[in-house]
């Protein structure tokens, strides 16, 4: 596995994996399993692991600390704070004080001492940027975290929030279905050296041409973006990039990855799954060096806008800053 570095000389695997589909919102899932999954990862190089508090309420973070005990070296390690649950509600708290009690947390659920990289997972509004970056320097400053990330946010925030400490990455939303960063927040994190990582980088996987949503309590069936008529123009673009996908022998899964690899040196995406032969197939992109010709085609295929359908319902983009 190759890598890459993010911010200031974080290096991680070129390609991540996202855990939280190991613990919630994607229906069913098996821990055994997907500790073999995050095992098998790690003998292949896929060193760089993204959880959070949020996920499964703390059963993700304590699953990839039970998947990663006694390989601590190997492991570039991720996590989020942001959000507290009140019953079937979230939360967004920024707060000093509750920052400290999520780290604390989520040292202890991981089994760890430090966190390589500790998100803000949601930005709360009502409380300044730069307090809650003030906070999560306190704890660089004690060792708890090794560098601080951002998610979901606007170029303004970014910007504000480097200032008061360096930011090392920024974890967005982006794919050939999910553009819109790139018009003013990817250059402002280049501008101020901060890497990138987009989480659903397969279009909660519908960029592979083979989704089955079968899950009563899968989320996307509330997605607006697979609802019928959007889903059935979302997927007649996938067609599409599966005859690209077909005549280079390789995946759309693996065509969408490579795209957004060669959108920069400093794009290091983090799909997730539970299942070995997945992990294989993602991993096996960061290889794959695509032709000026055939990212013109993806993108003409795939412009900012293309899909149809909002990425949450509307509710849940009250705390996603756009």
């Amino acid at each position: 596995m190759k890598h890459r570095t993010l911010g200031d000389g974080f290096e991680v695997s070129a390609i991540g994996l996202g855990c939280m589909g190991m613990s919630e919102f994607y229906g069913d899932s098996n821990d055994e399993e997907s500790v073999a999954t995050i095992h098998h990862a790690l003998d292949t190089g896929v060193t760089f692991l993204d959880t959070a508090d949020l996920y499964g309420s703390g059963h993700n973070e304590r699953l990839v600390g039970r998947a990663v005990a006694g390989r601590r070296d190997e492991i570039q390690l991720a996590t989020k704070f942001g959000y507290r649950r009140d019953g079937d509600k979230r939360l967004v708290d920024n707060s000093p004080e509750w920052i400290r009690t999520a780290c604390d947390a989520s040292l202890e659920r991981l089994g760890i001492e430090q966190i390589d990289l500790y998100y803000m997972h949601r930005r709360d509004p009502d409380v300044p940027v730069e307090e809650s970056v003030s906070a999560m320097a306190e704890l660089v400053k004690e060792g708890k975290v090794r560098h601080l990330g951002l998610s979901e946010v606007s170029a303004a925030t970014l910007r504000a929030a480097h200032a008061v400490h360096p930011i090392t990455a920024l974890q967005s939303e982006w794919s050939l279905f999910t553009r819109e960063l790139e018009r003013e927040i990817v250059p402002t994190a280049r501008e101020l050296g901060v890497g990138i990582v987009p989480y659903s980088p397969l279009g909660r996987g519908e960029l592979t041409g083979a989704l089955e949503i079968t899950a009563d309590d899968d989320f996307r069936r509330s997605a607006p973006r697979f609802q019928r008529e959007n889903r059935e123009h979302n997927l007649r673009l996938v067609r599409g990039l599966t005859e690209i996908a077909n005549q280079l022998e390789c995946t759309p899964a693996q065509l969408a990855l490579a795209w957004l690899l060669q959108q920069g040196d400093d794009v290091v995406p983090i799909p997730g799954t539970r299942r070995i032969k997945y992990l294989d197939e993602n991993a096996a992109a960061a290889d794959i060096e695509l032709s000026h010709e055939h990212l013109h085609r993806v993108d003409e295929l795939f412009p900012p806008g293309a899909a149809a359908g909002d990425r949450y319902v509307p509710a849940g983009m009250k705390t996603v800053e756009r």
